[in-house]
């Protein structure tokens, strides 16, 4: 599901929309946390402590009851929207100057509700909505729901845009099928209008189709596909 719009300034509001993308696998986590940490510039005052939370790291999270255990073992493994909370609560807690052993007993003290508003607050205004989440370079994109929600982190090499420096496109899903791409410097994105954007394109397809199907002799889409 694509979540192109968001709430500009509700860190709440936007973190609870990547509930919709989960579960994810261990390497999605990772990613779309690191991402999350990055565009809302949390960064651990802990020279031992990684600014972006890698795969084995979350193991070791795991292994210390910082994080709660998956669902299933081994590359079956998922992970929850409480996993994502607990690993972006880790972080900000470093950011801060926290141990491990302090993080480990406030994490164990925090009912989700309050760890959910904790972690939104530490975000703040900065946190994007998944269709406006930059991806980092360094990571393959997510797969499944949160892979479709998430833009991709540049254009290909022949798209218009390069010679222009432009470093990222937005997707937004019109069906099944079907995608709006927008480049990051578009005025429809800077003014926060592509869903409404989207909701015209949707409409226009739609129209088009009626007219298809109003012509004389013409065959219904399941038809076409089997002839």
């Amino acid at each position: 599901m694509s979540v192109p719009g968001g709430h500009a300034g509700d860190p709440l509001f936007n973190l609870r929309e990547y509930r919709r993308l989960a579960p994810w696998s261990l390497r999605d986590l990772a990613t779309l946390a690191a991402a999350i940490l990055d565009a809302s510039a949390v960064r651990p005052i802990n020279a031992a402590a990684s600014a972006h939370p890698s795969e084995r790291t979350i193991r070791f999270y795991v292994t210390r009851h910082l994080v709660t255990p998956p669902e299933g073992r081994g590359t079956a493994a998922t992970y929850s929207y409480r996993h994502l909370l607990q690993v972006l609560a880790i972080k900000q807690r470093q950011m801060e100057g926290a141990t491990l052993a302090d993080i480990s007993a406030e994490l164990a003290e925090t009912a989700g509700d309050a760890l959910e508003r904790r972690v939104a607050a530490a975000l703040g205004p900065n946190l994007p909505a998944p269709g406006q989440l930059p991806l980092t370079a360094q990571d393959p994109p997510p797969r499944g729901r949160a892979g479709q929600a998430l833009r991709p982190v540049a254009p290909r090499g022949d798209e218009p845009g390069d010679a222009r420096g432009v470093s990222a496109w937005h997707r937004v899903r019109i069906g099944d099928g079907i995608e709006l791409h927008l480049r990051e410097d578009h005025p429809l994105i800077q003014s926060h209008l592509e869903a409404q954007a989207a909701d015209a394109v949707r409409l226009a397809i739609g129209r088009i189709a009626a007219q298809l199907r109003s012509l004389p002799g013409s065959l219904k889409p399941r038809e076409s596909q089997r002839a």
